[in-house]
């Protein structure tokens, strides 16, 4: 949501992406059994509603976000692979987009340990603090 919502409206000053869906082509091809027919009842079915797919996918419209975006990423996120959050990072970056991108060894799809959670909430603060002094 934050990533179409900065791709897609020029409203917003900054982002923050937890474990968030840059790809949802990608997301259906490498999650779990579990999280594959997901998107197909969210979006529509990939194979017919390839333009509707090409629109809400941010990873394709990453040239048209402007504003600094902070990523958190578990390492062993089954549901939204790494890979996602790096290519997206690296997008923004060759934009010449602000970017910071924390990355947990050890947490899967959202965060479950404290010392995690809190060090996200820290940084996330830190980062709309940082971007609102700009």
């Amino acid at each position: 949501t934050t990533l179409c919502a900065l791709a897609f409206h020029d409203v917003f000053r900054a982002g923050a992406s937890l474990y968030g869906v840059s790809d949802p082509v990608a997301l259906g091809r490498a999650t779990h059994k579990f999280e594959s027919d997901y998107l197909d009842w969210l979006i529509g079915d990939p194979q017919r509603d390839v333009e509707r797919y090409r629109a809400r996918t941010p990873q394709l419209h990453a040239d048209q976000i402007r504003a600094p975006v902070i990523f958190f990423q578990g390492e062993l996120d089954a549901v939204v692979v790494p890979q996602q959050t790096r290519d997206m990072v690296r997008a923004l970056e060759d934009n010449g987009v602000t970017v910071e991108a924390h990355y947990y060894p050890d947490e899967r799809h959202g965060f479950r340990k404290a010392a995690n959670q809190a060090h996200a909430l820290e940084h996330e603060w830190l980062f709309y603090r940082k971007v609102m002094e700009l």
